[in-house]
């Protein structure tokens, strides 16, 4: 159950406001979430989850990625004592954002196979980011590189998540291009696969996705590819950031298809659902906030809707926060997150990410994260938030 809200916490720490002064931040109240599930759930939750870089190997972080194996493991390890699956090698890992495809394909294999002892869920991205986009000349290119990928994913026992393709971005004008890549790759997957739709919001090399300007026809486009081809696809994955589209979306699929919310700003909403259907979840956000969401999803499938949204609601502020524009740089606050919450020592990313965010979004971000109860040594995350304040220029 989840333990009694303490007294006013003692706690405090100067941080940075808009206007350049300085405000004495006094910590909220304390809350601590379960840190297995407790119950059952009722609905499908993966978490995006990081990686944890090497913050000792000698390497060119703009250049090339070194992982820190044992955290990364350990830190999905904690995703799955929640009762969460794991989305692998998406972006929320930096896929294609200092992560290279071998990397890639490494941490799926050591993933899978931590994995399978447990029992627990793990699907993982197949892209195209080993094909540089200048050199995919055809869309045969595209569809090569797709099925190199789920093999390499398929013969270590992996579930795959289809990723979007800056390669077909670039290649693909028509419905009928999308659906003739979309058709082949899908017909050779041994299991039925998670469609990721990712907005340029998150990857601005994957505007005009689906081979249209419009969103509307985009929809109209993946909706048909999606249904047409319903025996091989378990769900969608979609990060466009609006709720609505999301809806109708759902309410056009084909039943047996599941819509996997990746919307980041509206997932309280969608997840909780309405008597015409819900959404299941593939969040970066969940990385983040795992405890709160194993909690509140486990009171949503007892039938405690209140103690839900009590629990969810106060995340969002802060995961609008993390993800706001430009949205490609969250991951920095994802691990930012891990970060003040003990998951690893160090506010070190591979690609030298963690410059992507200002000083004062960091502070918000504690602020927020305070008040919604997700810090869970408040101790240790003040002293992580000032040792890095000091770094910047913000004395204790």
């Amino acid at each position: 159950m989840n333990k009694p809200v303490q007294p006013m916490s003692t706690l405090s720490l100067k941080l940075p406001k808009a206007d350049r002064s300085i405000e004495t931040y006094r910590l909220a109240a304390s809350r601590t979430f379960p840190m297995r599930l407790e119950g059952k759930l009722n609905r499908i939750a993966f978490s995006a989850a990081h990686v944890v870089a090497d913050p000792l190997a000698e390497c060119d972080p703009w250049l090339n990625s070194k992982i820190d194996w044992d955290r990364t493991i350990a830190f999905r390890e904690h995703v799955w004592d929640l009762g969460l699956g794991v989305a692998e090698a998406m972006d929320t890992a930096q896929r294609g954002m200092g992560m290279d495809w071998p990397t890639s394909l490494e941490l799926i294999q050591r993933s899978v196979a931590a994995a399978k002892p447990r029992g627990a869920l793990v699907y993982s991205g197949a892209g195209t980011d080993h094909l540089a986009v200048e050199d995919a000349r055809t869309l045969d290119d595209v569809i090569h590189a797709y099925e190199e990928q789920i093999a390499a994913i398929e013969k270590v026992g992996g579930r795959i998540i289809l990723m979007a393709s800056r390669a077909l971005a670039k290649l693909g004008k028509s419905a009928e291009d999308y659906g003739r890549v979309y058709d082949r790759v899908l017909s050779q997957c041994s299991q039925p696969v998670i469609i990721h739709w990712l907005g340029d919001m998150f990857d601005p090399a994957l505007a005009n996705y689906w081979g249209t300007t419009s969103l509307d026809e985009a929809m109209d486009i993946a909706v048909d590819v999606i249904n047409r081809n319903a025996s091989k696809v378990d769900g969608v994955k979609v990060s466009l950031l609006d709720a609505q589209r999301e809806i109708d979306m759902r309410r056009r699929l084909k039943p047996e298809v599941k819509m996997y919310t990746g919307d980041d700003f509206n997932y309280a909403e969608l997840i909780a659902g309405d008597d015409k259907g819900f959404s299941h979840a593939l969040l970066g956000i969940f990385d983040a906030i795992a405890p709160a969401a194993s909690y509140a999803l486990s009171r949503l499938a007892a039938g405690d809707d209140k103690g839900f949204h009590d629990v969810l609601g106060p995340t969002v502020p802060l995961s609008r926060h993390i993800f706001k524009a430009p949205t490609r740089f969250y991951k920095t606050g994802i691990v930012f997150m891990a970060y003040l919450n003990g998951h690893q020592d160090h506010f070190t990313m591979i690609g030298g990410q963690e410059s992507t965010r200002s000083t004062l979004h960091l502070a918000e971000l504690f602020r927020l994260a305070d008040q919604a109860g997700l810090l869970s040594n408040p101790e240790q995350a003040t002293q992580r938030m000032k040792a890095i304040l000091a770094v910047r220029g913000v004395e204790a």
